[in-house]
């Protein structure tokens, strides 16, 4: 791997959030207060030194910042108040612009105005597409003595439209986690993994996506947060599975009976992303731990829209079961155009992404392993 030193590499990074990396002195305190730090993984210790020396190829093939989970423990206890957590913050920030190769990751962490341009643009895509569709029909499939959302918004339209973005969206997502798959596992390494190695790590990938079990090693203070977290990725992933899987039972103008399967599964999701969203955002405006002090406008953004989108989504069925059809209308207008703009500024380029990259970190070390205890066991039994 190349050693070559770029002088320019704090500065690139400082844009990115934490911007003075010259008060850590390197004394080691963050690794020995941090509970996850063990054997060769010695972060934060490790990563800000990368950093600080420059050495942009050795940060971009380091799995370790995506093994950290921010509990903030070795912010409050540096001596130097150099903030280690926030910097492993920024560099997550920094690797997943390196792993965009659109540039919009870039675009997103190093411009505000940037960021809700995006924001702005994306949303106002699912309206003029509904407005376009209503002209060219007349606005004859606006139901006014009473609620039809499958009449205003076509279901099987929505659902083809949901699909090929969710498509889209996946095809940014798998493309980023094969640039960052081949920085940190690149071809032609020592040890080489063999598909039987990625093959046997497939449960554990698994169980990290699902659980993020691994914030609960942070220790028995940290429960609740990895709690709030879990809640949040649980509702995320039943709300997608409602919409992308199962729009078509989801989106009905039929009220079900409150045992209905769709009603609570429905309930659970929203009932998650508001308490996970609200506890996270509280947290945030409040900052009296250090290591909320950078808070970024990026890290507000996810919560707030996962919010918007879960609020919005309430009010619609509120309004859809009080028989109002322009509120119904309006509000329905109103959460999708929050949604889209929440997945096409977040998905593989904001907030979102840690969600997938730090399982997929995982799972790469993970196989890393696997093929270093092959090689040494051959080795040793030459």
């Amino acid at each position: 791997m190349s050693t070559t030193v770029d002088p320019s590499l704090r500065h690139e990074i400082a844009q990115f959030g934490c911007g003075d990396f010259t008060q850590c002195i390197n004394c080691g305190n963050c690794t020995a207060v941090c509970s996850l730090s063990e054997g060769d993984v010695v972060f934060p210790r490790k990563t800000i030194r990368y950093v600080q020396l420059g050495l942009r190829d050795k940060l971009v093939a380091s799995a370790e910042p995506w093994l950290c989970y921010y509990c903030g423990e070795c912010t409050d206890t540096c001596p130097r108040q150099a903030n280690p957590g926030e910097i492993m913050m920024t560099v997550r920030r920094w690797l997943t612009a390196q792993y965009d190769r659109s540039g919009k990751a870039a675009r997103f962490y190093g411009s505000n105005g940037a960021m809700w341009a995006a924001v702005v643009q994306s949303g106002l895509i699912p309206a003029v597409l509904l407005g376009l569709y209503h002209v060219a029909t007349r606005f004859e499939n606006v139901v006014t003595d009473r609620v039809a959302l499958n009449s205003f918004a076509p279901v099987a339209w929505v659902w083809a439209i949901v699909l090929i973005h969710f498509a889209v969206l996946g095809w940014r997502v798998a493309s980023n986690a094969a640039v960052m798959w081949r920085s940190i596992v690149p071809s032609g390494g020592e040890p080489t993994p063999r598909p039987v190695d990625y093959a046997a790590e497939l449960g554990s990938l698994a169980v990290h996506f699902l659980t993020q079990r691994r914030w609960r090693d942070c220790g028995r203070e940290h429960q609740g947060e990895w709690l709030v977290h879990w809640m949040l990725v649980s509702g995320y992933l039943v709300m997608l599975t409602l919409v992308v899987g199962l729009l078509g039972w989801f989106q009905t103008d039929a009220i079900h009976p409150l045992h209905h399967p769709q009603r609570w599964l429905g309930y659970y999701a929203t009932a998650a992303l508001v308490g996970a969203s609200v506890i996270m955002l509280v947290g945030r405006s409040r900052k009296r731990a250090p290591r909320y002090r950078f808070s970024e406008p990026s890290d507000w953004l996810f919560p707030a829209f996962l919010l918007i989108g879960a609020i919005t989504g309430i009010l619609v069925h509120l309004f859809r079961y009080a028989g109002w059809p322009w509120p119904t209308y309006g509000m329905y207008t109103v959460h999708v155009m929050a949604v889209v703009a929440m997945l096409d500024s977040e998905v593989g380029v904001g907030k979102w992404t840690h969600m997938v990259y730090r399982p997929w970190a995982h799972f790469l070390r993970s196989v890393q392993k696997r093929a270093q205890e092959r090689l040494a066991g051959a080795g040793g039994g030459s």
